[in-house]
């Protein structure tokens, strides 16, 4: 009998994470948005760095794949991340 350690993942979401932080990519919650981001190098197991958050919070800038990109609030909030 094998017996299977059971490995949890803290979600949250990109849009409620804080400058200078680095997370992955887990998954994304719109499957319609997926092909936009997955274009621009935003895929599942992707390192992303949140590099600023505007003012009044939207959009926000992101590294991913060596550029960055800026994501409205609303983008970012369909995307699921997890800590390193």
């Amino acid at each position: 009998m094998v017996k299977h350690k059971a490995t949890f993942v803290k979600m949250k979401r990109l849009s409620a994470i804080k400058p200078g932080t680095t997370v992955r990519i887990y998954s994304f919650e719109n499957n319609d948005i997926f092909l936009k981001l997955m274009e621009m190098g935003c895929v599942p197991g992707e390192q992303i760095k949140v590099e600023q958050v505007a003012p009044l919070g939207d959009p926000i800038s992101i590294s991913v794949a060596g550029y960055n990109l800026s994501l409205r609030l609303s983008e970012a909030d369909t995307i699921f991340v997890e800590d390193l």
